[in-house]
């Protein structure tokens, strides 16, 4: 038990050393962007392409925020604005699949999936999804109501102030990310030591062979499913080093969790909104399982002609 531990701590601060060399900087750096002219330059070039979804101009605001920063920000952003229950529904899907991009695509990057299927896919998801919205859903005509407002803080005086929130906040995610992931790591290095992986594989086979990834992959997809992409990173990182997860299936379980994950957390983030949470949950996890089966069997298809190729030169 106590070399488990042992091992359990040691990898735990191993992953979260890996994962605070993206993380820090990151926040850093889009925390200070936050008082330069380049998120409202950013904001002014998307707003006339926002009527495309069917939403205003000034929703660019909280999109930008979200994807930029994390979903609190970009939430933050909507309570900000006047908008209807469609045009926050829509925004509440387009983040759900694309938020934290800079952090969660520095995280995949790290696992080995490759950038044009993390921005493809997150992007893809989230043009596609609030395009169909505007298309086809004729409701949701009246104003938002939102349950809460954000406590307002006010803006830093001068940039000594605004290089110390940077620190702040950077240092803030870096322990956030000791706390989630040190016990984490432990939890999973005692289920393999104690061969409760191997059974835990065994039950969620028919899962994972639904969706064309193998048992020694569904570790992974549990956590990203409970805790989230940045969060759940560590038992990716170490799934790919020592399960023997192939880089195929690291890739499928990184585009189901695109889809798919920290499902409770980021269901109930939207609560205050005053939106229908159930659909923004079903559209989650259906487009999950769809993207994820028809990717593995047009890359399974893939890998088969090319086998034969092979076997007929």
């Amino acid at each position: 038990m106590g070399e488990t531990l042992k091992k359990g701590m040691l990898a735990g601060l191993q992953t979260a050393w890996k994962l605070s060399k993206f993380i820090f900087p990151i926040t850093f750096i889009v925390t200070l962007l936050q008082f330069t002219p380049v998120l409202p330059w950013i904001v002014d070039m998307i707003a006339p392409f926002m009527r495309i979804f069917g939403l205003p101009g000034e929703a660019a605001i909280p999109l930008v925020l979200g994807t930029t920063l994390n979903l609190y920000s970009g939430i933050a952003g909507i309570l900000s604005l006047e908008l209807t229950v469609k045009e926050v529904f829509t925004l509440a899907v387009m983040l759900s699949f694309a938020h934290s991009m800079f952090i969660e695509t520095a995280v995949a990057l790290r696992v080995g999936v490759k950038l044009w299927v993390v921005l493809v896919v997150r992007f893809g998801l989230a043009f596609l999804s609030a395009i169909t919205i505007n298309l086809f859903w004729d409701g949701g005509s009246e104003i938002a109501k939102y349950g809460m407002m954000p406590e307002m803080t006010a803006n830093p005086d001068g940039w000594g102030a605004i290089l110390l929130l940077g620190l702040e906040k950077a240092s803030y995610g870096i322990l956030q990310l000791i706390i989630i992931v040190l016990p984490l790591m432990i939890i999973v290095q005692f289920l393999r030591d104690y061969g409760y992986m191997t059974k835990f594989s065994t039950r969620l086979a028919p899962f994972t062979k639904v969706i064309g990834v193998k048992p020694n992959a569904s570790m992974t997809l549990v956590t990203g499913l409970v805790i989230g992409l940045a969060y759940g990173a560590g038992v990716m990182i170490q799934a790919v080093e020592e399960d023997g997860v192939s880089k195929k299936d690291a890739t499928l379980a990184f585009i189901f969790l695109v889809a798919c994950h920290a499902v409770v957390e980021d269901t109930l983030i939207f609560v205050p909104l005053g939106i229908p949470v159930l659909p923004l949950l079903a559209i989650r996890v259906v487009t999950a399982f769809i993207l994820t089966i028809v990717v593995a069997y047009v890359w399974r298809r893939t890998e088969q002609k090319e086998a034969r190729g092979v076997l007929e030169s």
